[in-house]
């Protein structure tokens, strides 16, 4: 499955030691646009962790991740593992107007005679 969303926190790394060696996970909380702004937690494992520290609020990003849920103790837990996070690149800023070529400047109103016009 893949999204793309705007990182809204990074949370702090977790790391810990299991019997196959030591783990490191990051977690990002993304905020994926549409009619109701939702919410997903995206968890980074191994080497994706570092990648996915480097993130900043506010980044655009697009993200692969595989979906798992799991059983324990009668209850289900569902996981969101990430694959592959690519950055969008920034939009370019609008841009500016062309200059517009000067006016040229018009000699102050006199009171003609010759200009009988009554506007």
């Amino acid at each position: 499955m893949e999204f793309e969303g705007i990182v809204y926190k990074v949370l702090p790394v977790v790391k810990g030691t299991s019997q196959r060696g030591e783990w490191v996970k990051q977690e990002v909380v993304f905020e994926l646009p549409g009619e109701f702004n939702r919410k997903l937690c995206v968890g980074f494992w191994g080497d994706k962790a570092q990648d996915a520290g480097n993130l900043k609020p506010g980044e655009k990003v697009s993200v692969s991740i595989n979906l798992e849920s799991r059983e324990y103790n009668g209850r289900w837990y569902t996981e969101a593992r990430a694959w592959r996070l690519t950055r969008q690149a920034a939009q370019p800023a609008a841009a500016p107007m062309p200059d517009m070529p000067p006016f040229a400047e018009e000699e102050p109103y006199a009171n003609d005679p010759a200009d009988d016009l009554p506007f």
